[in-house]
């Protein structure tokens, strides 16, 4: 056997015998930024943990993270595979500026609330941080975004609110700004998991389950047109724009949340962009 013709056998051998290169078995699609939403991929049957906390994991390997306004710079994300392999990552969590934003004319009441005032605050917290808990096991935010209603933009996550001149807690939604009674309709499929027409900020109030802990709500609304319990489709209405509880005019203000985390809905993957 020539010089050659022995040296490609040998390299035949030691490509069959030669372990695989590593290919990846995590997949993101999302922003990996503060306010970020995140769909990963992995293999079926696989294990999933954020910051050692573990990730509920779709049969088929998908899942969702997200990262609060205020992440730190990096976040550790560990896959465990059905056949003991590993892959672990991490991630830069870019850091955000976020807008001041300055409302006066709002009653004094909602600014600095009596006494009487924050004992019905601190139940009806109680109450959205109680479905904030929800981990459903069913992955209807994978079926695709959309706004609950279109119009400019007069509020954006994070800015710093400044209300009548005093310094309050950041904004944690979008707000859209549209004429009262213009129907808003539920941007993904999910279950409605708190309907109230009148809370003391947020008026009228419309919150959904879409499964693996993400929710989100719909404030100030002048309607409110479901019942906890029912089951939504994309696109179904939920309610009507209004300037209920802390608002100084007609708005949505949307919100979304992994958990206690709250996300931006303007970086939902796939939602087209109104600014």
């Amino acid at each position: 056997m020539r010089f050659r013709d022995c040296l490609l056998a040998i390299c035949l051998v030691v490509a069959v015998i030669a372990p695989a290169r590593a290919v990846s078995v995590l997949e993101l699609d999302g922003a990996l930024t503060q306010g970020g939403f995140v769909l990963g991929q992995t293999a079926p049957g696989a294990s999933v943990t954020l910051g050692g906390k573990a990730v509920r994991v779709a049969p088929d390997g998908r899942f969702v993270i997200g990262f609060g306004r205020d992440h730190g710079p990096s976040a550790e994300l560990r896959v465990a595979l059905p056949d003991g392999g590993e892959e672990a990552r991490t991630l830069a969590i870019a850091k955000r500026d976020y807008e001041i934003q300055r409302i006066d004319g709002l009653p004094p009441s909602k600014v600095t609330p009596s006494e009487a005032a924050l004992e019905r605050i601190r139940r009806e917290n109680a109450e959205i941080a109680r479905v904030r808990t929800l981990d459903t096991p069913e992955t209807w935010f994978l079926e695709g975004w959309q706004w609950p209603v279109e119009g400019p933009i007069s509020g954006v996550f994070g800015s710093q609110r400044i209300l009548n001149g005093e310094p309050r807690r950041p904004h944690f939604g979008v707000d859209v700004a549209v004429p009262t009674g213009t129907p808003v309709v539920a941007p993904a499929p999910g279950r409605v998991a708190l309907a109230e027409p009148d809370l003391y900020f947020t008026g009228g109030t419309v919150m959904i389950d879409h499964g693996y802990g993400i929710t989100t709500v719909y404030s100030h609304l002048s309607a409110v047109d479901v019942a906890v319990g029912d089951m939504l489709r994309r696109g179904d209405p939920i309610g009507k724009v209004g300037a209920t509880g802390r608002a100084t005019g007609a708005h949505l203000d949307w919100r979304i949340n992994w958990f206690g985390e709250r996300l931006d809905p303007e970086l939902l993957p796939g939602l087209k962009p109104l600014r």
